[in-house]
C-alpha cells in the first residue's frame, strides 16, 4: 500500500487592524485583532490534533514568520497540544513593501498611477524578481523534505507555514510553477488554510487541494 502523498498547509495569520482597512502590512508587527484572534481560536480544534487534517504526529517543521500575528496565529493554532518543531524564519515574512508600507492601495495609486505589485515590486522594499527568488528557495526547502518522506521513509510528512497575504498568493503561483504575476488571481483570506499538494502520487506533479478552509469569507 502507497504511503500518503505530503502535504503543505499555507495558514495566513488572522485579522489585523491594517488588514481590515486594506492597509499595506509588511514589516510592521501589527498584533491581531481580537476578532483575528478568535478567527484562529475558533478552527484550533478542528484543524489541529490527532487525526484531524492538520496531525502534529505527521509535522516534519513549521515554518513561522517572525511578525507576531503570524506567530499569534501559529500559538493558537498549537497551543492545545505539545507544540511541533518551528523555524521562526523571516524567509516566510510578508513582500518588503518599501515606501509604500502602510498605504492604502489608492494611496499608492495617488503617488504612481498604474502601479502593480505584480510588475512593479516596491521601492526601497523588495522588487519581483527579489519576491519570487525568495519565495521559490521557500517551496526548494519544502520539497527537500517532501522527497525525504517519498524517497528515504522519513516518518513525517507535512509541512505548515504561517504566513502572510501577499507571500502566500506568490506561493501559491510558484508552487503549481506559474508565473509569479498570477498569484493576483487567488485571494487569500485572513486565517485562510491553503493545501498544497500533488497529483498522481507524483512529486513531479504540485498541485493545489484547497483554498481558504475555514476562512470567513464575506
Amino acid at each position: 500500500m502507497a504511503r500518503p502523498m505530503p502535504r503543505l498547509f499555507l495558514i495566513r495569520h488572522g485579522e489585523t487592524e491594517w488588514s481590515l482597512n486594506g492597509r499595506h502590512t509588511g514589516r510592521s508587527d501589527i498584533p491581531l485583532t481580537a476578532r483575528g484572534e478568535e478567527q484562529i481560536k475558533s478552527k484550533a480544534q478542528i484543524l489541529v490534533g490527532d487525526g484531524k487534517i492538520i496531525d502534529p504526529k505527521n509535522l516534519c517543521t513549521v515554518f513561522v514568520s517572525p511578525r507576531q500575528r503570524a506567530h499569534k496565529t501559529f500559538h493558537l493554532l498549537f497551543d492545545h497540544v505539545e507544540t511541533p518543531h518551528h523555524i521562526i524564519t523571516e524567509d516566510v515574512r510578508e513582500w518588503d513593501y518599501g515606501q509604500y508600507e502602510g498605504l492604502l492601495s489608492s494611496e499608492i495609486q495617488a503617488r504612481d498611477p498604474g502601479w502593480k505589485i505584480w510588475k512593479d515590486g516596491c521601492p526601497d522594499g523588495e522588487g519581483v524578481e527579489e519576491m519570487q527568488n525568495r519565495v521559490d528557495l521557500v517551496i526548494k526547502n519544502v520539497r527537500e523534505y517532501h522527497r525525504q518522506y517519498k524517497e528515504e521513509g522519513l516518518n513525517t510528512r507535512d509541512v505548515v507555514i504561517v504566513a502572510h497575504g501577499h507571500f502566500s498568493r506568490v506561493l501559491l503561483a510558484r508552487w503549481i510553477r506559474f508565473p509569479l504575476r498570477l498569484g493576483t488571481n487567488f485571494n487569500v483570506e485572513p486565517g485562510g488554510v491553503a493545501v498544497l499538494g500533488y497529483n498522481h502520487n507524483n512529486l513531479e506533479e504540485p498541485a493545489m487541494d484547497a483554498l481558504n478552509l475555514y476562512a470567513d469569507l464575506k
